[in-house]
């Protein structure tokens, strides 16, 4: 490299400490004496691979919770892409310095973001197999007695998702949607009537499982405070924000149609399937981990849970999950 180009690279590097307010010669100073970096310490892959402790012997225990693991990596990537469409997109200038937050959302942004949480999904929903056909049944039906009464429904990102994805009303169970529509409703008064509280009740005696008990123990109260923090911030109302023409680009409409279909028909399908795989036995089912009614729960065509309605035809919507 030629004394020119590493004079320029001093000059911005000096340039970037200063605006900082710090001393370029400190920092010069702590690289020479720092240890080169190695991909198992950036990526932390000890940590990493010691996350798996199984509960039982059955081997196949590992994968069902290493699926799990993976799906909550994916869900975190999800919510990171929407962090940045709420905001606007974070300013970083070329010498690495934080600007914060733009006054306005790109629609070429948006799409790009949109677009990634699709392929996220996708990701997700066509690997699912691995839970569908990578596990012995026998297995599966002895080591999940160990993990009662955790669930995959406890995931809270996934939650999250659905509330920074769309206006909490296209989240009330269905069936109580009607009397809170066209309504100013308190946050609090919606999520109490969210419908994925219906899935997470006795069988028998329609209460309010341990499961959901701890679920909202743990979690309720963040996802109140995300769910007024989302309120004009959430997908759909940043769709809303752009102008009419940006509104009408087909391949942003095409791309929330993905996410829709991926998150609300696609994720719960695969997970159907799962559940039929391995609970269902005639002449009755069994009751998934933690109690929850998959039968009535996992089934998009019973929740008709839609986060962009207007994005499709009258058609569609009657067809919704089938």
């Amino acid at each position: 490299m030629s004394t020119n180009v590493i004079n320029t690279k001093l000059a911005k590097l000096e340039e970037k400490y200063v605006a900082m307010g710090q001393d370029m010669e400190s920092y010069l100073d702590g690289l020479l004496i720092s240890n080169y970096l190695t991909y198992w310490d950036y990526v932390h892959v000890d940590k990493l691979l010691s996350l798996q402790n199984p509960k039982t012997d059955f081997p196949d225990e590992m994968i069902f919770i290493m699926y799990h693991q993976v799906t909550e990596l994916y869900f975190k990537l999800v919510l990171h892409e929407m962090e940045q469409i709420a905001n606007n997109g974070r300013i970083v200038m070329p010498s690495g310095q934080d600007m914060g937050w733009n006054t306005t959302l790109d629609p070429v942004f948006f799409l790009k973001r949109i677009t990634r949480c699709v392929r996220y999904f996708e990701a997700l929903t066509k690997s699912f197999d691995i839970m569908i056909d990578g596990m012995e049944p026998e297995q599966f039906l002895r080591f999940r007695m160990a993990l009662l009464p955790a669930s995959g429904f406890q995931s809270a990102q996934y939650r999250m998702i659905e509330i920074c994805s769309t206006d909490l009303i296209r989240l009330v169970d269905k069936e109580v949607r009607p009397q809170f529509e066209g309504k100013d409703c308190p946050v609090e008064e919606l999520f109490e009537n969210i419908y994925w509280k219906k899935g997470a009740t006795e069988l028998g005696t329609g209460k309010k499982t341990l499961t959901l008990k701890q679920f909202e123990k743990k979690y309720a109260g963040q996802f109140i405070a995300m769910a007024k923090e989302y309120h004009s911030k959430n997908i759909w109302q940043k769709y809303l924000s752009l102008s009419q023409k940006d509104r009408n680009n087909p391949a942003l409409i095409e791309a929330l149609r993905k996410f829709d279909a991926q998150v609300n028909v696609h994720w719960p399908m695969v997970h159907l399937k799962s559940a039929a795989r391995y609970l269902q036995k005639d002449p009755e089912d069994i009751a998934a981990t933690g109690g929850t009614n998959w039968q009535k729960y996992l089934p998009p065509k019973h929740q008709r849970r839609v986060f962009y309605p207007t994005l499709w035809s009258e058609e569609e919507l009657k067809n919704w999950g089938r």
